[in-house]
């Protein structure tokens, strides 16, 4: 079998290059999966904008999610819940992401928040928290290849 030229190998291993380089970033569309029931509860997108990431919901996938936030404070309460930012102010720190905040919808409260890629890169685990990581509670998102409709 004859080898191929090195530009065709370079094609050839581009998009590999590519897909490598995505699942160490936790821009994309994730399912968030309720830690409490097991169940998907939305679909959430994750931007980042000059190193900061933040995230919200594009599709909500459990029918008992009340479709506004009744028991968030201020300017969120009683907004709607598609299309809400739920995730704000995470930057890269080494492998994981910290320095941001978490929004529960179900509950309208908000928690300092962290973050990293678990399963080379397929899950994102998100931990919210009160002061120290100790005390508060875990989610394991999924990477998907869904693409929301736009809110």
């Amino acid at each position: 079998m004859p080898l191929l030229p090195r530009p065709f190998l370079f094609c050839l291993l581009m998009p590999l290059q590519a897909l490598a380089h995505d699942s160490a970033d936790i821009a994309g569309v994730w399912r968030s999966i309720d830690d409490q029931t097991g169940q998907p509860a939305a679909l959430v997108q994750i931007d980042a904008s000059h190193g900061v990431y933040s995230g919200k919901v594009v599709r909500v996938l459990d029918p008992k999610v009340p479709p506004l936030c009744a028991l968030c404070p201020g300017e969120r309460h009683n907004q709607p819940i598609l299309g809400m930012t739920i995730l704000t102010g995470l930057r890269r720190m080494g492998d994981a992401f910290g320095g941001g905040e978490v929004l529960d919808p179900d509950s309208g409260m908000t928690y300092r928040a962290q973050a990293r890629l678990v399963d080379a890169g397929a899950h994102l685990a998100v931990r919210g928290y009160i002061g120290l990581s100790l005390f508060g509670r875990s989610q394991l998102w999924e990477r998907t290849s869904v693409t929301p409709a736009k809110p």
